[in-house]
């Protein structure tokens, strides 16, 4: 078995534990874990990511909520989906970027991953990060989830490296300070 399968199992059975989703052991701190993996084991952990939502050997229900899936979301609903590429063309990438991220913040992003109640036993479960890459950098987000998800765990999982201060996105890209999370596995 490849490290990835076991360490993807070794998260399976740390989602199930009490302590997990109770956060204890943390010092208090908030109940942010990262789940980092490398790159080019994208695919091993999507089929992980779509198994684990639907495990019925979980104690907890696993409310995934993809990045990606989300931002396509928001450009369908103000209806610039197909005209992005024009937009890219005509007016750059570095324009077409700022004009986006004015237009679909953290805030859009957490609007469309709230549900109401949540319930003892949620995992907040966080995937599409590298592919919704650069237009929602994940540090910026989990920043501004943190008030809005604090009674629940927050799995995230990284396609690079987090040291405990800084997160890597691909294991290449400039890291960006964020030290509120706790590496898992």
């Amino acid at each position: 078995m490849s490290d990835i399968k076991e360490r993807l199992d070794k998260v399976r059975e740390l989602i199930k534990q009490e302590e997990f989703l109770e956060g204890k052991g943390l010092s208090n701190e908030v109940n942010i874990r990262i789940f980092c993996y490398a790159p080019e084991d994208e695919m091993i952990v999507k089929r992980f990511n779509s198994q684990i939502t639907t495990d019925p050997s979980l104690n907890c229900r696993v409310i995934e909520c993809d990045l990606y899936k989300i931002f396509l979301n928001a450009c369908e609903e103000i209806d610039i989906l197909e005209a992005i590429p024009d937009m890219e063309e005509a007016d750059g990438k570095e324009y077409l970027l700022e004009q986006l991220h004015s237009t679909i913040g953290e805030e859009e992003f957490i609007s469309k991953m709230q549900y109401q109640p949540h319930q003892k036993g949620d995992v907040l479960f966080i995937t599409g990060v590298g592919e919704v890459f650069p237009f929602m950098r994940v540090h910026s987000l989990l920043e501004a989830l943190q008030p809005h998800f604090s009674d629940i765990p927050i799995l995230v999982m990284y396609p690079g490296e987090f040291t405990g201060y800084t997160l890597k996105l691909f294991n290449r890209l400039k890291p960006n300070d964020y030290y509120r999370a706790f590496n898992i596995i």
